[in-house]
């Protein structure tokens, strides 16, 4: 679908974030694997939500059934009401994963760009290029990845989701392939990007710390088969600096999402 035919006008599509209602979904795999059990679970529109639970309990399942890349067994998954495959071949949705998955043939510019291509959106160079500036890669957009640092992927790969502008952002353990440091620099400077374009984020990490910092809203979730056990607002200002994890407010919150995990080893549905 080109641009210039999007519901709502405009080349962007529909400007306003949209919710995420996840209604009794199962995921089921051939193997009789269960990865979700009977989940029920609403994403606020223009916030950011974290997903964490243990290692394997269907968190990275449950955003790519979100993305439209796994289908429910029963149940349903909808974004303002429609298919998430539906949003997707309109550009209103982007996914950004641990692995930048960056084209070693192309340039960091080109790409940021075939995100547009792929949405067929017309080419924005003046987006392009203030996205590289932002993400703080000014000077590397005609460098190719293999010149790049495992952070600097990871920026273009967060600036190639944003330049869509989607309106649902899907990010599944973006910093947790760089070292400590570089991952401490990306959580402070790239979530700004989103939120400033108002967009609903949705976020998978096994570090607390940084759904913390990151998140508006902790969605604790239980061992495979996924259910949720907590649901945790996180009520701090933004931006959140990395002194902000000093706090004794951040701290408690930190203990909160602690203690959720690990009721939610010993309970049972």
């Amino acid at each position: 679908m080109g641009a210039e035919s999007r519901p709502d006008g405009g080349e962007g599509g529909r400007s306003t974030p949209p919710v995420v209602a996840v209604r009794a979904a199962t995921k089921v795999y051939p193997s009789g694997l269960e990865a979700l059990s009977t989940l029920d679970l609403t994403l606020d529109a223009g916030r950011t939500t974290a997903l964490v639970g243990p290692s394997g309990c269907g968190k990275s399942t449950l955003l790519r059934m979100i993305a439209g890349l796994e289908q429910a067994t029963s149940g349903t998954v909808t974004i303002d009401g429609e298919p998430p495959e539906s949003v997707a071949t309109r550009g209103e949705l982007a996914v950004a994963f641990q692995d930048p998955s960056l084209l070693p043939w192309r340039t960091v510019r080109r790409n940021i760009s075939l995100a547009l291509t792929l949405a067929h959106m017309p080419f924005d160079g003046s987006r392009v290029d203030e996205l590289i500036e932002l993400v703080g890669l000014a000077g590397f957009g005609d460098v190719r990845p293999a010149a790049l640092s495992g952070g600097m992927r990871q920026r273009a790969a967060i600036a190639r989701a944003l330049v869509t502008q989607p309106r649902l952002l899907l990010l599944d353990e973006p910093f947790g392939a760089v070292d400590e440091l570089t991952r401490q620099d990306l959580v402070t400077e790239l979530p700004p990007l989103w939120r400033s374009r108002g967009a609903t984020a949705v976020l998978v990490t096994h570090s607390i710390s940084e759904a913390v910092r990151i998140a508006d809203r902790i969605v604790v979730l239980s061992p495979r088969p996924a259910r949720v056990v907590a649901d945790i607002v996180v009520d701090l200002p933004h931006p959140r600096a990395a002194a902000s994890a000093r706090s004794r407010e951040f701290r408690a919150l930190v203990d909160d999402v602690t203690d959720a995990l690990a009721r939610s080893r010993t309970d049972t549905p």
